[in-house]
């Protein structure tokens, strides 16, 4: 399958569409740097001994940089470069499964829905179904993002 897209116009995505990424291992790096710009130093990302003694036996990546992942493969795919005007925010997230250090995601996504927007010439509404999974097909994101997409110009 290919990974890479071109960008696509608001007029260019129809509903049903789906759009995969390369993958991505989680590193140490990650969750440091991670730790470090959002000050979320919880033990369950930062202390290894505390983590053994909790549920998951082992340190865990922190939800919300999951999140960030989710949106970051979405724009290395390609389809939104230089076409997204805006991220609107989303009507739904799940975290149902943890990220560990080590473990490589990767998002696919389907346009769920595609709006003219009678207040808008400029821009649509695109909103994207997104899952994110593991090496191993767990399902560690799920989401609805919506984006105002450039339309063509009519020059």
């Amino acid at each position: 399958m290919a990974y890479s897209y071109e960008p696509h116009s608001f007029e260019e995505f129809e509903v049903g569409q789906v759009f995969e990424s390369p993958g991505r291992t989680m590193t140490e790096t990650d969750v440091v740097m991670y730790a470090s710009i959002s000050s979320d130093w919880n033990e369950l990302h930062a202390n290894e001994q505390f983590a053994r003694e909790r549920d998951f036996g082992e340190r865990i990546v922190h939800g919300p940089m999951t999140f960030v992942q989710a949106i970051g493969m979405l724009m290395r795919i390609g389809v939104l470069e230089r076409t997204a005007y805006a991220f609107l925010g989303m009507n739904a997230m799940d975290l149902p499964n943890p990220v560990f250090i080590g473990d490589t995601i990767s998002l696919e996504v389907e346009v769920a829905e595609k709006r003219v927007l009678e207040s808008r010439d400029d821009v649509g509404l695109v909103v994207f179904d997104t899952t994110v999974t593991t090496q191993d097909e767990t399902v560690v994101f799920q989401g609805d993002m919506k984006f105002f997409v450039v339309k063509r110009s009519e020059s």
